[in-house]
């Protein structure tokens, strides 16, 4: 087997392939349906929109109820005092002599603030028509006075209530202050309304978050429970609401018998393992100690290894969800994996990752997982012309992320099987035929990558070969690091 380790710089991107052109990465889809996904609306904006809907709704019936039933009725009465006002000034004017006038007019404006001139015929003067209310009294005091009256909210400047009547041939204005008679003010109701609405609003928000805690609650221990954690995570089993209450019972009593499960899974294949094992290494040595025939023994020692092979990866695949995360070099773990197959004469690798770009991940769990697919080019990947799995490695850093790419040359896998090979057990074709193995693999590598939190995903072409896509986190590479040093110092060598 030979590994040639490539450059330490900037390598061309993962997702380029000299023979199959620019593969487009399953990764970029998958995150742009994530980016769809994490754009919708939670269920407490949701609940508040609905609410939001519904109060506006009521808000615009209310004023249109009270159009109908405040504000024409008002209008109306409004007229109606002005008019009375006029007609009795009117009436006291005719029915007075000329000193009594005089009297009346300082007393109307003394007492009751109500002035009387003459009208003259240059007077400027503006319509009262200002708004609807306004047009409405206008349209209820000619109505009520006669054609010749004139209603105006402003006479050679000065602002007010004007009323011009006549009286015989005599044509008078008369003076009231608007302020003396019900009248609407646009900008109070405008006040009144925003701060009801305000109001409303936070009400709204909070009924809202008080409706959506327990459902809050429950997404978070779900969450918690889907990552291993049975018992981070209890809820209030003692909730007022008897629908939350009962759900949040049967939710923990569900985590406790997971959180049994598990545990019993954990011993089982454990008792497994050891049961198997010692049996295993007493055929083993029994095969070499009683059996003559050299090939007879050396394929009975072959099957007791691959027997022992498929326990470790059941262990593997039920390995418990902790890891801990810390910056690890991949181009280390990526020569380990290389090194523990260099032996093997039936694959060749070659290594393009920059000496120092780190990810984000447990070196375990990394280790093993590019080496389940090492493992999985050198058996099912190798070009049919010279029967050795020729592989190529490849990683760069892509923003906030790592992409790394493990593709062989081999026959590839027809674009329907894709989707089946990350499955537990599941085996294609040509695994099935050689049967070496459990169907776990490839399971195993997708479960590891997950809980690492990264992506994975597989693309093949027929005939050229199958290609492993993963994003990792990245991490940031420390400048006082000893290792960093030692890595820039590092001199690819070629490894036979």
């Amino acid at each position: 087997m030979a590994v040639t380790l490539g450059p330490q710089t900037t390598q061309p991107s993962p997702l380029e392939d000299s023979t199959q052109g620019t593969l487009p990465s399953p990764l970029d889809g998958s995150r742009k349906r994530r980016t769809r996904l994490q754009l919708g609306l939670s269920l407490f904006w949701r609940t508040f929109f609905l609410l939001v809907l519904l109060l506006v709704g009521c808000t615009v019936a209310w004023l249109q109820t009270f159009r109908a039933l405040e504000y024409e009725p008002r209008a109306i009465q409004t007229a109606h005092q002005i008019a009375s006002l006029v007609n009795l000034t009117r009436a006291a004017l005719v029915y007075s002599d000329a000193i009594t006038r005089v009297s009346l007019i300082k007393t109307l404006a003394d007492q009751e603030g109500v002035r009387i001139l003459p009208r003259e015929p240059g007077d400027r003067f503006l319509p009262y028509t200002s708004g609807a209310l306004d047009q409405r009294v206008t349209e209820e005091l000619i109505a009520r006075l006669g054609e010749g009256t004139t209603v105006a909210s402003r006479v050679n400047d000065e602002p007010g209530l004007w009323i011009g009547f006549t009286i015989e041939s005599d044509t008078y204005w008369l003076l009231v202050d608007p302020t003396r008679f019900s009248r609407l003010d646009r900008r109070t109701w405008l006040i009144w309304l925003a701060t009801t609405m305000a109001l409303s609003l936070a009400g709204a928000a909070l009924i809202t978050r008080l409706i959506n805690r327990p459902l809050k609650q429950l997404s978070q221990a779900t969450m918690q429970v889907r990552e291993g954690e049975y018992e981070a995570h209890r809820l209030d089993e003692r909730a007022r609401t008897n629908e939350i209450r009962a759900v949040n019972v049967g939710f923990n009593r569900m985590a406790d018998q997971l959180a049994k499960i598990e545990q019993d899974r954990a011993v089982m294949l454990a008792g497994i393992s050891h049961d198997l094992r010692t049996p295993l290494a007493r055929l083993r040595l029994e095969t070499e100690m009683s059996v003559a025939d050299p090939d007879a023994r050396d394929h009975m020692a072959a099957d007791i290894a691959q027997l022992d092979a498929i326990i470790d990866k059941f262990l593997d695949y039920a390995r418990p969800d902790h890891v801990e995360f810390k910056p690890v070099l991949l181009r280390d773990v990526v020569d380990a994996c290389a090194y523990a197959v260099q032996d093997h004469e039936d694959i060749k690798i070659t290594v393009e990752v920059p000496g120092d770009l780190r990810v984000m991940a447990d070196e375990v769990e990394l280790q093993r997982v590019i080496s389940n697919l090492v493992e999985n080019a050198r058996r099912y990947g190798k070009t049919p012309s010279t029967g050795v799995a020729d592989v190529t490695i490849q990683a760069q850093a892509h923003n906030d992320a790592v992409l790394i790419k493990v593709r062989d040359h081999g026959a590839g896998v027809a674009p329907a099987l894709l989707s089946q090979l990350s499955k537990p057990f599941f085996r294609g074709d040509v695994a099935r035929t050689s049967a070496a193995g459990a169907g776990l693999g490839l399971s195993i590598v997708t479960k590891n990558i997950e809980r690492m939190g990264g992506t994975f995903a597989l693309t093949s072409t027929p005939g050229r070969g199958l290609a492993a896509h993963i994003r990792m986190p990245r991490a940031a590479s420390a400048k006082g690091d000893p290792s960093h040093a030692k890595d820039k110092d590092r001199q690819p060598q070629p490894r036979a």
